[in-house]
């Protein structure tokens, strides 16, 4: 795949990330930066889909829906090349940090090694729509805080990717987290994403150590205002719709 950092192909791109810091950072904040996963042109050929009505399976106008102020859309399961390799290759490097996960909160944890097998148990279910998003944000856009839920069948962590560079291609719309601690006031947290970076964060709660042993804190996450420009990322989410 040519342009990503030294022509590596995605899954190469993906594997040779500090999974070790990675993983400590997710135990400790329930997020963590990775390091560059896409070139600047694949940001802007991914950015640049956005366009193309054929791609995706529905259009979201948050205003509307009092989810904030922009849009995002969900692509159809033909997922572009590039959407498709990344999904598969955190897939696999995720999936020790869930089961740990669950382990600590007494929960089964039972999702299969293979993505495929786990999208085939969420149509099971019922969840048969593609959940991977692409969002488009312009000045004074922004997402309420959320977590993406869309029935019984969940995976704990989820990937977001910058597709533009901020204070360049925009300013504001810092991505933010806000965790509810146990018995404590919540915590938040601001991160500017870089362009082709992504951030690994908890879909929907996190371990964490308590005097009762360990706790779930939920977590929720969005996006402060856009100032000036044009936002665009890439989200890519382990579930189906």
């Amino acid at each position: 795949m040519s342009g990503e950092a030294g022509k590596r192909s995605v899954a190469d791109v993906v594997a040779e990330q500090d999974w070790g810091r990675l993983g400590r950072e997710l135990d400790e904040f329930g997020y963590a930066l990775t390091g560059p996963l896409l070139s600047g042109e694949r940001c802007r050929e991914v950015a640049e889909m956005y366009g193309d009505d054929r791609r995706f399976r529905s259009t979201v106008d948050m205003a509307r829906h009092r989810f904030g102020a922009g849009e995002y859309r969900y692509f159809t399961h033909e997922l572009p090349e590039v959407v498709r390799e990344l999904r598969g290759a955190f897939y696999p490097e995720l999936l020790g940090v869930a089961r740990d996960w669950a382990g600590r909160l007494g929960r089964a944890g039972s999702w299969p090694e293979g993505l495929a097998e786990w999208v085939a148990r969420c149509h099971a279910a019922g969840q048969t729509k593609s959940a991977q998003i692409l969002l488009r944000y312009g000045p004074g856009d922004w997402n309420a805080l959320h977590r993406d839920l869309f029935g019984e069948m969940v995976f704990p962590l989820q990937v977001v990717i910058g597709l533009d560079t901020p204070g360049v291609d925009y300013t504001g719309g810092e991505f933010l987290m806000v965790e509810q601690r146990p018995r404590a006031q919540s915590r938040g947290a601001a991160v500017t994403l870089p362009r082709g970076h992504g951030l690994i964060f908890t879909t929907r709660e996190r371990p964490v150590r308590s005097s009762r042993g360990w706790s779930a804190a939920p977590m929720r996450h969005g996006v402060s205002v856009v100032r000036s420009g044009r936002r665009h990322t890439l989200g890519l989410v382990f579930h189906e719709a």
